[in-house]
């Protein structure tokens, strides 16, 4: 497998994650003074998201100056490498507005088409995962193990929908997954958390509804470097688009092939 970036660039996309996350652990560990505005229901920006995103553009347009950039929040840059950064500053805003430990900044790259490394730092925890194509996947320096199979009779997945989901297609979902594949479900309120089970191997995968590029563009990488496969046809996804997809051990994605097979396309009308 080519390798997407070098040790050096891995380690200065880290150094960055890890002061953006110190950024934002200012804001939060001040959150009655934060600014809240709302993009919809449940659906929440804060002054620490804002910050955080500009931060992190800056700091990734100086190290690479000839890459573009793709945020949440609206940071947009177009680069002449045919490489793009794309920033979730604060993936579980809602979580960390709750003052809840599951949200994380999320720096991943996108290269050719399709995710091909990323940085994933989970300031509360202390957790911080990075890898990527010809790069090993590490958890706070620790290589992941491999993983493969499904147990039956412990069966459990991450579930996440998007605020503006119908409520029909959440019910359908978590029916499925009690009745047809009979397996328990976690929904925490941020992917990037919920990926973060699977390499843990504290579920054996995710069923996203209505999630945005930048909710999973660096946790993919690293989970493919352990095993993990998803959904997502990125042949014919656009970075703006909203996905329905499945990510997990091959045996979670045959066990949930019937609700979301390969290149799901979300349409809501």
């Amino acid at each position: 497998m080519t390798q997407a970036v070098t040790q050096d660039c891995a380690n200065t996309v880290e150094a960055i994650a890890r002061k953006a996350g110190d950024l934002a652990l200012s804001h939060f560990h001040e959150l009655s003074s934060v600014p809240v505005e709302s993009k919809g229901h449940l659906d929440l920006v804060t002054a620490a998201d804002q910050e955080v995103e500009t931060f992190v553009t800056r700091a990734l347009i100086e190290a690479f100056p000839d890459d573009g950039i793709f945020g949440e929040e609206g940071a947009a840059r177009q680069g002449s490498s045919g490489r793009i950064w794309v920033i979730d500053p604060i993936d579980g805003t809602f979580n960390f507005v709750r003052g809840g430990d599951q949200w994380a900044v999320s720096i991943g790259l996108y290269k050719g088409g399709r995710p091909v490394f990323g940085v994933l730092h989970v300031p509360v925890r202390g957790q911080t995962l990075v890898g990527g194509n010809g790069l090993a996947s590490t958890l706070n320096g620790t290589e992941l193990a491999l993983r493969s199979g499904m147990k039956s009779r412990q069966a459990a997945c991450g579930v996440g929908f998007h605020p503006v989901i119908p409520i029909d297609l959440r019910l359908d979902t978590l029916r499925f997954v009690l009745e047809d594949v009979k397996m328990s479900f976690r929904c925490c309120g941020s992917a990037t958390l919920s990926l973060i089970e699977i390499a843990q191997g504290q579920v054996d995968g995710y069923l996203g509804t209505g999630e945005s590029t930048w909710d999973l563009m660096a946790a993919l990488p690293i989970l493919e470097t352990i095993g993990i496969r998803c959904t997502v046809d990125w042949a014919q996804t656009d970075l703006s688009d909203k996905l329905r997809f499945a990510c997990g051990t091959q045996a979670f994605l045959d066990a949930v092939a019937p609700l979301v097979p390969f290149g799901t396309t979300l349409r809501l009308d």
